[in-house]
């Protein structure tokens, strides 16, 4: 019910979105209205809002029916997406060409004379807008050689192509609107015409044929080449046209023009890719399969890497990547995250390579991939010492690190750390720095031998704010497991790691002194190199952990058993798609609180996969199907919540 519920409110939402991007402007990004789009795709795959054109709105103007439909296209927002779909295809060289953000329009020619131009519409049927037509740059009213009125084949057929409006022209003469595209839109249905000469069409496509009756008749070209090629030869403006012949042709082409694309007089905002071969059938589908809009976006752009900056968090070195200054979402960037040295090495970068940038709204936008390496390019080099302590660092790929427990830095970050998990407000970094460097405090166990007297002598604390500390940290006497192990900052150890540690058993802190590497590796996410960083770090610091916990200071809350309320110990749950009930997050911390565990994705040992629609062909349920994972109702899930 719910789902039927969230289906109409896509289809309204996708429509008033349709409405304002073609006879208005526009509310939302083209992302975030492909993420409508996705959604409902994935709800109603059949939905016939797939198979129909949004229709532009009535002018006045009379109406006239299209050789072929314009349809619409699938679309591929990043490189991942795209290679997806050329995979699929039964071609393996590829036409690209600029996708122009104007508005579609058919020139139909007969006998090698232009006689109307017909907005989009419905697809099938637009406006007429002929006589404004005629005021526009790029407009060929007579065709030339074979095809024209004296020639051998004189053509009859539509044109496809986009209305925009130069930026130049925009500048010029229409800054106050919003953007090219919707200065173009309004003007070609304006009834006088006013305006209209301000206009281009560039054309990229054409079809022989009268109205009803497409592919028929005498076609100047058998190919998408010689298609251009006929189009450029008879005086049309036409698009750029690029033959690739791999995937990564393709998606190296992409950034080339993303580069180059602020230098353009007219805005595009992606490509079109497609075969080469003209296939009608697939042409005259609403959304033709055999051809994408791979698309641009305003959190992307291609840059140069000038240098690394390494920062220093705990026992842990993060490279930041310092980039030539580039655009992006409206803001400016200069820095780019990388992660670990693992994504300098896969994508073998160096400084001075170009690289391809987004900003998808992390606070630090990524580098996503690598353009190219051009003669001249540095090495990027590494750090080797500790800063602080002049240990050697460790490079395991996924994190380089000072391995020295003992290090000054590394157990100021443990005592913030600390602090952060148990959620103690009072006890600012501020506060914390001062003691350590102060040398009052220089482990975990020290913050609870501070008195009030102490705290209150402290510069500008005084006793009332010194008590509110002290009571702030006392507080937080009794903690969950995996509060106690996450919060002395095991390098690769947090809460999550902790649960997946607790659902193999180990769900004490006797326990886990006891186990050893063999035993941590057995689970879950847990290999060599962490197990031994786990079973290294507990030796060091069992004394503090165990002071702590003897001193009264800290008590671990005992496991939950099933006489407790744990009546999903040892079960595992994934949840996908739409819950009535409750939000996702909510059923996740319902199965904490009864002693389950949550799984992000099907994988092998998961007990449950929760889903509304059990029949679905979503990726989750046929991957629980082949490993032959239950599949449950959230109504099941529910009554399990009950027992």
């Amino acid at each position: 019910m719910e789902n039927k519920k969230r289906i109409k409110e896509l289809e309204k939402l996708i429509k008033k979105h349709q409405d304002l991007y073609y006879n208005s402007e526009p509310e939302i990004s083209d992302a975030e209205f492909d993420e409508l789009w996705d959604e409902l795709k994935i709800l109603d795959p059949k939905n016939k809002i797939f198979t129909v054109v949004p229709k532009e709105s009535a002018d006045g103007f009379p109406k006239a029916e299209h050789i072929v439909p314009m349809g619409s296209q699938e679309k591929a927002a990043n490189p991942e997406a795209f290679s997806a779909w050329a995979l699929k295809m039964p071609f393996n060289e590829f036409i690209v060409q600029y996708k122009l953000d104007g508005a579609s329009i058919e020139l139909q020619y007969e006998k090698g004379k232009f006689v109307r131009a017909v907005t989009r519409g419905d697809g099938k049927i637009g406006d007429d807008i002929t006589e404004n037509a005629h005021k526009m740059k790029g407009v060929v009213k007579i065709l030339s050689g074979l095809s024209s009125p004296s020639g051998e084949n004189p053509f009859t057929g539509g044109i496809r192509g986009e209305v925009i409006m130069t930026r130049s022209a925009h500048k010029s003469f229409f800054s106050d609107k919003a953007n090219c595209r919707n200065a173009a839109n309004g003007l070609m249905k304006k009834k006088n015409g006013e305006g209209n000469e301000h206009l281009t069409v560039i054309c990229y496509d054409a079809v022989q044929g009268t109205q009803g009756k497409p592919f028929s008749g005498y076609a100047p070209f058998k190919t998408e080449t010689e298609k251009l090629a006929w189009l450029k030869d008879s005086g049309f403006l036409t698009v750029e046209l690029k033959l690739c012949k791999s995937i990564d042709e393709v998606i190296k082409y992409r950034a080339e023009v993303m580069e180059k694309r602020p230098l353009l007089d007219f805005d595009i905002d992606g490509l079109v890719v497609k075969n080469d071969e003209i296939d009608s059938s697939d042409v005259s589908r609403a959304r033709p399969e055999k051809q994408i809009a791979f698309k641009f976006s305003l959190e992307e752009a291609v840059t140069v890497l000038r240098g690394i900056e390494w920062s220093e968090s705990g026992a842990t070195y993060t490279p930041i990547a310092l980039i030539e200054p580039i655009r992006l979402a409206g803001t400016t960037v200069k820095r780019a995250s990388l992660a670990n040295p693992n994504i300098i090495e896969a994508l073998n970068l160096k400084i001075g390579s170009r690289v391809a940038v987004t900003k998808r709204g992390e606070i630090i936008p990524k580098i996503e991939a690598l353009i190219e390496n051009p003669s001249g390019v540095k090495p990027i080099e590494y750090p080797d010492k500790c800063s602080a302590c002049g240990s050697s660092l460790v490079n395991e790929g996924t994190r380089l690190y000072c391995p020295n427990i003992s290090c000054k830095k590394l157990i100021l970050h443990r005592i913030e750390k600390w602090i952060s998990v148990l959620d103690i407000r009072d006890f600012g970094i501020t506060l914390i720095r001062r003691l350590f460097d102060m040398e009052r405090i220089n482990s975990i166990y020290d913050l609870y031998t501070l008195t009030v007297e102490e705290l209150s002598a402290i510069d500008r604390m005084g006793k009332v704010s010194a008590a509110k500390v002290y009571t702030a940290l006392h507080s937080k006497k009794e903690i969950s497991l995996k509060q106690f192990i996450a919060g002395f900052d095991i390098e690769g150890i947090g809460e999550v790691m902790v649960e997946k540690l607790e659902e193999a058993g180990f769900d004490t802190p006797e326990k886990l002194f006891k186990a050893n590497e063999n035993d941590f590796a057995k689970v879950y996410q847990f290999g060599e190199v962490l197990s031994n960083i786990l079973v290294t770090s507990l030796k060091l610091l069992k004394e503090e952990m165990q002071t702590l916990i003897d001193s009264g200071n800290i008590k671990i809350k005992e496991p939950l058993s099933e006489k407790d309320g744990a009546v999903l110990k040892g079960f595992s749950f994934c949840f996908t798609g739409e819950l009535n009930s409750m939000k996702r997050a909510e059923a996740e911390i319902k199965v904490k609180e009864r002693g389950g565990s949550v799984k992000s994705s099907v994988i092998n040992g998961l007990s449950y996969l929760v889903t509304n629609t059990p029949d679905s062909g979503s990726s989750k349920n046929k991957k629980a199907q082949e490993l032959g994972t239950a599949i449950i109702t959230e109504k099941e899930f529910l009554k399990m919540l009950e027992v």
